[in-house]
């Protein structure tokens, strides 16, 4: 395992810390022919599969009334950063639920993460 580990280590990336119920935005980079640019996917996660840099994670979104799900790889080069937008209490690892809920259903309740003191 110590080879495996040794060879991974390089392309691990530094992420911020995710979790189950928060609201994301991914940048993610976008080829069209020879060009190249920033594409936002902001939803909530809603399942995370760790495992070194095998890692992803699932983001949900609705879409002009459809839902809409994207799996990211936690430690890919096509992802250029992930912002947490807000962070909700959630009481399971997966959130599979959400795709039976529509409007209101689907809210998750909200916590407040400290701010960084404004001086």
């Amino acid at each position: 395992m110590k080879a495996i580990d040794a060879v991974e280590r390089p392309q691990l990336k530094e992420r911020p810390a995710i979790k189950s119920g928060d609201t994301v935005r991914v940048h993610v980079k976008v080829r069209e022919g020879d060009k190249e640019r920033i594409q936002v996917f902001e939803g909530i996660v809603i399942g995370l599969h760790r495992g070194g840099v095998r890692s992803s994670f699932t983001v949900r979104k609705v879409s002009f009334g459809q839902g809409v799900e994207r799996i990211f790889p936690m430690h890919s080069p096509i992802i250029d950063k992930i912002e947490v937008v807000r962070t909700a209490r959630v009481r399971r690892a997966k959130l599979y639920f959400l795709r039976q809920r529509k409007g209101k259903a689907a809210r998750m309740k909200e916590v407040r993460r400290p701010t960084p003191n404004q001086s």
